[in-house]
């Protein structure tokens, strides 16, 4: 076969050219393992038939000589546009094979090759990566999905796609990269449909596309502030209308690392994010997902501008759950997070409101909740935090853990909290007998309060029986 023929077999437009000029589909039957189907300048129509309609290039790039390697490794890059349907595990299974084994030596030649990133293999990169994973999502197979406790959907066509992933980042790392030129093909449309994806099923393609978004914003900063806009609009999305996105996790990890890049002092932007977008993210029933990632984040914020403790507490104390003791333990955690960085001068601002919902914690039925709450006196921090503030804590938390200590169902409960009040009186003695003094006097009061009540009731009852004897004529009026 002579050059040309090869040559179209492996450039789609010059099969587009062959459709459009009639006197060149004469050429089709001729060329082996071609049909004389329609084509158009529609590339998307095109790749999906090229690898099985076409005879491939089997040569490696390094077996060619070095000035030849770059022309080659753009024709592998055309091949490698065909896209194959993984849903029908039967068919195409030589050209699938031929395909991945294309994607390795990809790899493995970005990896190691110097001299191949010439100007003209930026955009057919793009177009191989683009024609390969981004692709419209299927819907979950029940609507009843609960990505905690069921098993997620994995992308069928992975052997392809992970080393598509795999190629494009090798690609980004590489020592050859220039952003100056491949931002013309790394636009805010490709990092729009590359968000989009975060919303796929897969975990193994989610931790792919942590790391690819994750050099896109090293490498172009250009879209740094467009990146951590759609990220914005994502996450305000997931919180006020759908509650469902798979990719939060991750692209909280993301943020986790370009909140710690942010210079001083903190622009009005980022400080509206954390307060208006991150606190809002407690709120979901799926919190448990990415809890832990969306707590580093916001201990990020708050070790790059301390003031922000106050809004940040009072945020999470609003949002506060109610009902749902799981929810309540991951809260104190973080909380216990914050306060290992809190300034003693931010922690006197907000120690009122916070010890109030510490003691209604410690006091919670629940026994995890109340056992979460008063392993904070077994932080040296918080402890020496609570003993410059005794005499403003103590006042909050001694009737609570006084009541507990007596009537308790859970012994270890009851054990912690004989180890706090233990703690208490050891801090402020003196305190701490004039607060016993009063409770117990407090109690007394209200024993003989309820006492009264109990006696004016039980007069009352005799007195109701009393006039309906007398109505019924049982006994004299």
């Amino acid at each position: 076969m002579c050059f040309w023929c090869f040559w179209a077999l492996i450039e789609p437009r010059v099969l587009a050219t062959i459709d459009t000029f009639p006197a060149y589909r004469k050429l089709l039957p001729l060329l082996p393992g071609v049909c004389a189907v329609p084509l158009t300048f529609e590339f998307s129509a095109w790749h999906f038939l090229a690898f099985s309609q076409m005879r491939v290039c089997v040569c490696l790039c390094t077996d060619v000589c070095a000035q030849e390697q770059p022309e080659l490794f753009l024709k592998k890059l055309q091949q490698c546009c065909a896209v194959f349907d993984f849903m029908d595990t039967l068919s195409d299974l030589k050209m699938k094979e031929y395909k991945r084994s294309t994607l390795n030596e990809l790899v493995d030649y970005v990896t190691v090759s110097r001299g191949y990133l010439t100007e003209q293999a930026y955009p057919e990169v793009v177009k191989m990566v683009s024609y390969n994973i981004f692709r419209t999502l299927p819907p979950s197979d029940s609507n009843e999905f609960d990505p905690e406790e069921d098993e997620p959907t994995l992308e069928a066509s992975w052997p392809h796609l992970q080393l598509v992933y795999e190629f494009f980042i090798r690609f980004l790392e590489s020592q050859e990269f220039q952003p100056s030129i491949a931002k013309k093909y790394i636009d805010q449309k490709f990092v729009l449909q590359l968000l989009e994806l975060f919303d796929s099923e897969d975990p193994r393609e989610r931790d792919y596309l942590k790391t690819v978004l994750h050099r896109i914003y090293g490498k172009f900063l250009g879209l740094r502030a467009f990146i951590r806009k759609q990220i914005n609009n994502i996450f305000l999305r997931f919180v006020y209308e759908t509650e469902h996105f798979n990719g939060v996790a991750e692209l909280l990890e993301i943020l986790g690392s370009i909140i710690n890049g942010f210079a001083l002092p903190l622009k009005a932007e980022h400080k509206q994010f954390l307060v208006k977008v991150l606190i809002p993210l407690h709120t979901v029933r799926s919190l448990s997902l990415f809890h832990a990632q969306l707590a580093y984040c916001i201990v990020q914020f708050l070790e790059k501008d301390p003031a922000l403790t106050e809004p940040v507490i009072r945020g999470l104390l609003k949002f506060w759950p109610k009902t749902c003791s799981q929810k309540e333990v991951m809260f104190l955690g973080e909380l216990e997070e914050i306060l290992d960085v809190i300034e003693p001068t931010q922690f006197v601002k907000i120690q009122d409101p916070l010890f109030k919902q510490i003691s209604k914690c410690v006091s919670s039925p629940h026994f995890q909740v109340a056992e979460r709450a008063l392993y904070y006196w077994n932080n040296e921090y918080i402890m020496s935090l609570i003993e410059e503030n005794s005499n403003v804590i103590l006042p909050i938390m001694f009737a609570s853990l006084y009541r507990i200590s007596k009537e308790h169902w859970n012994p270890a409960i009851v054990a912690l909290v004989y180890n706090v009040l233990k703690a208490f009186m050891e801090m402020n003695s003196t305190l701490f007998d004039e607060l016993t003094s009063t409770y117990k006097s407090d109690r007394q009061r209200e024993k003989k309060k309820e006492k009264e009540r109990e006696e004016l009731w039980k007069r009352l009852e005799d007195l109701e029986l009393k006039r309906s004897l007398q109505s019924d004529g049982i006994i004299p009026t």
